[in-house]
C-alpha cells in the first residue's frame, strides 16, 4: 500500500537554506499542515511536533514554533550568515473533518518515507483541503441523530426515547446548520439547539405522561451530541502539557458553548412554566449500570460509530472507533460496579481510550483524536449537567452547583485519561520504534 506508514523515516536530503523561494514553501506547508490539526482539536503539543516534522523533513530543525489557538508561527534560523525565516498564520475555522485529518496525518508521513519535494507536497495539500465531505452533509446529520438515540439507549431510555432523542437531533443538526450558514455566532447556536432539544421533552411531559416515558433522558441526550466535539480534551491536555493561554482559551469556548446550551434548556422551561405545561422531572437513580449489558455495549459503539460518521470520518476508522467505544463503556460500567464514583469511572475508561486510540489508530491509518473522540462521546455528562440545571430551577443551589462541577469534573477526568492513555500508547511503542531504527543502523559485516 502505498500510503503505508512506517516507523523508521528515510534519510533526509536537506533544501538549499539560502533560497528564499524554497525556504518559504516550506514553512507554508509545514504552517496550513498544522492549521489542519490544530483546526480539528488537536492539542498544542501535537500539533508543534506536526509541524516541526515537516520542517526536519526538509533539513530546517532549527526552528521557534509558537501555537495558539487560533494562530502559528515559524522561525527558522538559516545559520549566522543568513537571516532568520519567518512566518505566520492565523487559524479562522474549526473543522471535525476526520477524513481530512487522516488524509494529511498520511500524507506528512508520505513526505517523511518519500522525500516529496515541497511544490508537490503543497499541491497534495491543496487537494486535501479543497476536497468536498467524503459523503452527503445528509448522512452526517444522520450520525448525530443516530448517536442521540445511543446516549438515550445508554441512560437506560427505551427504544420510544430513542427514536424521539433521533428525531430530536435531526431537527437540531438541520436547524443549526442553515443558521450556520446565515453566519448566527456559535454560541447562540448552541441555544437554539438547546431551546430544540427541550421542546420533545415538556411535550412529552405535558401530553404523554401515561406512557411512563422518562422525558428528561431526551434533554440529556441532546446536550451529548450539542457536547461532543467540543475541545475539552484538548483544552485539559493542552493545560497538562504546558500550554496554559491556549488551554484557557478553548476551555473559555467550552464554557460558552455550554452555556448557551444550558440558556436555551432554561427559556424553553420557564416558557413551559408560563404556559402551564409540564416541565420534565429528573430521576436522581444513576444512569448507567450492569443491567441490560449486551444493550449498553450495543449502544456505546453504536454512540461513537455514529460520532465518528457525523464527523466525516473514513469506513476503515469506523471500527476503530466503535470499538473504542466498547470498551469504553464497559470499562466505565465496571469499575462504577466495583464501587468508585462516576469521576474516577471515567478516567479509567477515558485512559482505556486514549490507550486503544493510540494503539488501534496506527493499524487503521487513522489519527489517535479520530478514536479518542469517538471513544469518550458515550461517556459525556449531558444527564448530569441537565440535574444541575433542574436542581437550579427548583431553588436547589447547592444540588444544581453540585452536578454542574461534578459533570465538569466528569470532563477533565475523560480528557485527563485520555492523555494519560496515549502516554501509555507512546510508551509501549517506542521500544519497537528504536529496535526497528537499530536494525536499520546496524552496519553489514563481511
Amino acid at each position: 500500500m502505498a500510503d503505508a506508514v512506517v516507523e523508521a523515516p528515510a534519510p533526509l536530503q536537506p533544501i538549499d537554506l539560502t533560497d528564499d523561494a524554497v525556504v518559504t514553501q516550506v514553512l507554508d506547508l509545514a504552517e496550513r499542515v498544522g492549521e489542519v490539526v490544530l483546526a480539528a482539536g488537536t492539542a498544542v503539543t501535537d500539533t508543534t511536533d506536526q509541524i516541526e516534522f515537516i520542517a526536519s523533513t526538509y533539513g530546517m530543525s532549527n526552528c521557534d514554533i509558537d501555537v495558539t489557538y487560533n494562530s502559528i508561527r515559524i522561525s527558522a534560523d538559516r545559520g549566522p550568515t543568513m537571516p532568520p525565516a519567518s512566518t505566520m498564520r492565523v487559524v479562522h475555522y474549526r473543522s471535525l473533518d476526520f477524513t481530512r485529518l487522516a488524509a494529511v496525518d498520511r500524507l506528512t508521513r508520505r513526505i517523511r518515507r518519500e522525500l516529496v519535494p515541497p511544490e508537490e507536497a503543497l499541491a497534495a495539500l491543496d487537494e486535501i483541503t479543497s476536497a468536498p465531505h467524503p459523503y452527503n452533509r445528509w448522512i452526517s446529520t444522520f450520525g448525530w441523530a443516530l448517536m442521540a438515540a445511543g446516549v438515550a439507549l445508554l441512560l437506560n431510555g427505551g427504544l420510544l426515547i430513542a427514536l424521539i432523542s433521533f428525531a430530536t437531533t435531526f431537527l437540531i443538526d438541520r436547524t443549526n446548520r442553515r443558521l450556520n450558514r446565515r453566519g448566527l455566532p456559535f454560541f447562540f447556536q448552541h441555544m437554539v439547539g438547546g431551546m430544540i432539544a427541550a421542546v420533545p421533552a415538556v411535550l412529552v411531559s405535558t401530553f404523554a405522561s401515561h406512557l411512563r416515558l422518562d422525558p428528561a433522558l431526551i434533554i440529556a441526550a441532546g446536550i451529548a451530541v450539542l457536547l461532543a466535539g467540543l475541545q475539552l480534551v484538548g483544552s485539559v491536555e493542552d493545560a497538562i502539557t504546558g500550554a496554559p493561554i491556549t488551554a484557557s482559551a478553548r476551555m473559555l469556548e467550552v464554557v460558552m458553548m455550554t452555556g448557551g446550551i444550558i440558556a436555551g434548556i432554561v427559556l424553553t422551561l420557564r416558557v413551559s412554566e408560563l404556559l402551564n405545561l409540564t416541565v420534565p422531572t429528573v430521576d436522581m437513580s444513576p444512569g448507567r449500570d450492569l443491567t441490560n449489558l449486551p444493550v449498553k455495549l450495543f449502544a456505546g459503539a453504536i454512540t461513537s460509530l455514529a460520532f465518528a460518521l457525523a464527523c466525516y470520518a473514513e469506513r476503515r476508522a469506523l471500527a476503530a472507533a466503535a470499538f473504542s467505544g466498547a470498551a469504553a463503556t464497559i470499562a466505565y460500567l465496571l469499575v462504577q460496579h466495583a464501587g468508585f464514583g462516576p469521576i474516577i469511572s471515567s478516567g479509567v475508561a477515558a485512559v482505556v481510550v486514549g490507550l486503544a486510540g493510540g494503539l488501534l489508530a496506527r493499524r487503521a491509518l487513522t489519527p489517535p483524536l479520530v478514536v479518542t473522540l469517538a471513544g469518550i462521546t458515550p461517556l459525556l455528562p449531558g444527564l448530569r449537567v441537565y440535574r444541575g440545571l433542574y436542581a437550579l430551577l427548583n431553588n436547589e443551589q447547592l444540588i444544581g452547583l453540585n452536578q454542574l462541577f461534578s459533570a465538569f469534573a466528569v470532563g477533565c477526568a475523560l480528557a485527563a485519561g485520555v492523555t494519560l492513555g496515549e502516554w501509555f500508547a507512546r510508551d509501549l511503542r517506542r521500544p519497537r520504534i528504536i529496535n526497528r531504527l537499530n536494525t536499520i543502523r546496524r552496519p553489514r559485516l563481511g
